[in-house]
């Protein structure tokens, strides 16, 4: 088992690792086994957080002016050194949040794809032409970095999340400022390694360990940082869009999400229930694009019904690090918690309980194991309905027909995702075109791909799509210069 990581990690500002004796110290813990230290971490102070934000503000200008080759091939050594961390990244990973080991690496090997797309990005920064109705005149536009940008970043994805962030904002200029979420922040801290063995510019990089409320505000509120990018809750995320509206700073927001899956008629219910249950229980539940609600038409409903529970009983729940776990625990205390009552309170308003439900140990102290969750005749409104529950808790919602499926699909205040399932094509169009969600998938589950834009719509998401080539729109601004030679 990989060690306990006692000597406590720090904040890397300005070119240096942080070494303050009277920093206060917070502790990560193992979720499937509460009672294991797995680190700790010595938090970022006020004062160490203005100094990073000054060096990344000092380095900004020069670091707008490096090439697009210096920027690709520092991508490339990013990687180079990358390939043999991943497996103390994704140790790390699974200590910290409990997922899987194989989805801890296999986000590692995701960072592989996405980071060399933003590597092509960097030699594809152009603008546009226009003609123009003068004489002598050429007119053309070009993108420049916004400046320093914070990052802030969750715990449910803590090694792909940052590098998203993190290398689109050093290809496209930008000096950034990596907050992560404190619940899983070691694998940032393995990031920062690398970067500072990159021997990047002061200031360029800097990762401040630290709370929202404290760290993350001093961040969202600083007249220097141009732009915050963010991935967590609808509640966080409205917090900084509000604050940072306050200074015209720049936010690209992906927020939470409470994704459907509309199925009409079907003939191939199996493969339809293999779909959903993947994307319902990849990472426990714990991800914003996981379906926790299945909507579905009676010809098709109780085979389906049947088929969800069978699949949702082959996972083996478990540590995350132990052979053969297929699904880890959830994240904490609170969200075990809160799982088991949105459960009951599912089951008392009516909720009839298909597999899962009764948790191993509800006291928690020996891991905060939550069994794959499959309940029926849910009703449309119901908190179990709307609310994002953040757990493999599925919900499925009984409609007489297509037209009642688009209404439940579009009751709650979210927009990130939908899936629908139909063999009719003119359904499934239909389904996909009213819909409202960022991002809609025919016929499979909502995995998104990396090169892809990637965001939502309503109370998920605000500003630029946070990946793919439209996040350049985010890391910097549009300039349009007119040239009109005497």
């Amino acid at each position: 088992m990989p060690s306990t990581l006692i000597t406590p990690r720090s904040s890397y500002v300005a070119g240096r690792w942080i070494d303050n004796p009277d920093a206060k110290i917070v502790e990560t813990r193992d979720p499937g086994r509460p009672d294991e230290l797995v680190a700790r971490y010595a938090l970022a102070t006020a004062d160490e957080t203005h100094e990073a934000i000054a060096a990344a503000t000092a380095a900004a200008p020069a670091f707008a002016l490096t090439n697009a080759a210096e920027r690709s091939d520092l991508v490339y050594d990013f990687l180079r050194l990358w390939a043999g961390r991943q497996d103390e990244l994704a140790d790390i990973a699974t200590r910290e949040m409990g997922k899987a080991r194989a989805e801890s690496y296999g986000e590692t090997s995701r960072v592989f794809f996405e980071a060399r797309f933003w590597a092509g990005e960097a030699l594809r920064g152009g603008g546009e032409t226009f003609p123009s109705t003068r004489p002598n005149t050429d007119i053309r536009t070009v993108r420049q970095p916004i400046g320093p940008v914070a990052a802030i970043t969750p715990w449910n994805f803590p090694i792909l999340t940052p590098v998203r962030k993190v290398v689109p904002a050093l290809v496209n200029g930008c000096p950034v400022l990596l907050k992560p979420a404190m619940q899983a922040p070691g694998a940032t801290v393995i990031i920062a390694e690398i970067l500072h063995e990159l021997g990047l510019p002061k200031g360029v990089f800097s990762l401040l360990l630290g709370s929202g409320r404290e760290t993350g505000s001093l961040l969202v509120e600083s007249p220097d940082i141009a732009g915050i990018t963010f991935t967590g809750s609808t509640e966080v995320g409205l917090s900084i869009a509000t604050r940072a509206a306050a200074r015209n700073a720049r936010t690209q927001l992906e927020m939470g999400g409470k994704n459907a899956a509309v199925v009409a008629e079907v003939e191939d219910i199996d493969r339809v229930a293999t779909e959903i249950i993947g994307a319902a229980f990849t990472a426990s539940g714990q991800r914003c694009t996981s379906i926790s609600r299945v909507i579905v038409v009676p010809q098709v409903r109780e085979a389906l019904e049947q088929a969800l529970a069978e699949k949702a009983q082959r996972y083996v729940v478990g540590h995350g690090l132990d052979e053969g776990t297929t699904m880890g625990p959830v994240v904490d205390r609170a969200s075990f918690e809160r799982s088991q009552r949105y459960i009951a309170e599912a089951q008392a308003n009516g909720a009839r309980l298909l597999t899962g439900g009764a948790v191993p140990d509800p006291s928690g102290d020996s891991g905060y194991f939550v069994p794959p969750t499959v309940l029926t005749d849910v009703a449309p409104g119901s908190p179990l309905a709307v609310n994002e529950v953040f757990a493999p808790v599925l919900a499925v919602i009984p409609v007489a027909d297509i037209d009642e499926a688009i209404a439940v699909t579009n009751e709650t205040q979210y927009g990130l995702t939908a899936s629908v399932f139909a063999d009719d094509g003119s359904v499934a169009r239909r389904v996909a075109m009213e819909s409202r969600s960022g991002m809609v998938h025919i016929n499979h589950g909502t995995v998104s791909e990396g090169h892809i834009p990637f965001g939502g719509v309503a109370q998920s998401g605000q500003g630029a799509f946070g990946i793919g080539s439209t996040s350049t729109e985010f890391f910097t601004s549009l300039k349009v210069i007119y040239d009109q030679q005497p």
